[in-house]
């Protein structure tokens, strides 16, 4: 296997599961723990890891959309299935950006909603789908990222109402607080819950904790998670406990 291609699945492994120990990695990467060992190396001297005793863990950070989108699709798309049964027709819904958002708009197509996005990926998906009222919010393009951010995003969102919002994250903190690793994209999605009727927290069992280093919003903020965390998560009983509703699939 050539380093480039090592690197690239150490990097996506420790981003979808946390640090992870050397003789863990060479088991996955069927290579010898010494080449993992010089892998990191190598990784941590471009900024992209931190080595820590017996493994490494990932720099906290932004993900691109393609390193994300083939990651927990099955249990991305079982999220979709059950927050599409939410919507009824007729209905306005505000999509996050992210790829849980775009599997749930895979989830859309032939139904009669007005969906309003920052997305591109979002907007690429339905756009030639007639059945669909779509609103794509103006802003400053992040291409790696594939949404638009800025003053112009939140502008827009202010001057809209939805009647749900599908959020995304990048962790959930024991506490309930809803987190993201970017700043500039908390300002739109503090917005989008202004805007929002209902607000709906999607998130996998991989976003408890997950990564984050900025505050979104509260549970207090949220209506409803819906997730595939064991029902037993502490976590879990903090949003039950604040009156959010939880949606086991």
């Amino acid at each position: 296997m050539l380093a480039e291609r090592r690197h690239q699945m150490i990097l996506r492994a420790l981003r979808s599961g946390g640090p992870a120990a050397v003789t863990d990695l060479s088991e996955q990467l069927g290579v010898s723990p010494a080449t993992v060992r010089r892998d990191l190396l190598k990784l941590e001297e471009e900024g992209l890891l931190t080595r820590v005793h017996g493994g490494a863990v990932v720099e906290e950070g932004d993900q691109p959309f393609a390193e994300v989108a083939g990651v927990r699709v099955a249990e991305k798309d079982a999220l979709a299935v059950a927050a599409a049964d939410m919507i009824e027709d007729g209905q306005s819904v505000l999509l996050d950006i992210g790829t849980t958002a775009y599997r749930l708009a895979r989830q859309l197509h032939g139904r009669r909603l007005t969906v309003i996005t920052s997305n591109l990926v979002v907007f690429e998906e339905l756009a030639d789908d007639t059945a669909v009222e779509l609103v794509l919010l103006g802003g400053v393009l992040r291409r790696e990222y594939r949404s638009l951010v800025g003053f112009l995003t939140e502008d827009n969102l202010r001057q809209l109402h939805a009647d749900w919002l599908f959020l995304g994250t990048s962790g959930v903190r024991p506490s309930g607080q809803i987190m993201d690793t970017t700043v500039i994209e908390v300002p739109v999605k503090r917005a989008m819950i202004a805007a929002s009727d209902q607000v709906v927290l999607l998130a996998d069992a991989g976003k408890f904790p997950g990564t984050g280093m900025t505050k979104v919003c509260g549970p207090e903020d949220l209506d409803a998670v819906v997730t595939n965390a064991p029902s037993d998560s502490a976590t879990c009983s903090v949003f039950e406990q604040a009156g959010v509703k939880v949606v086991r699939v």
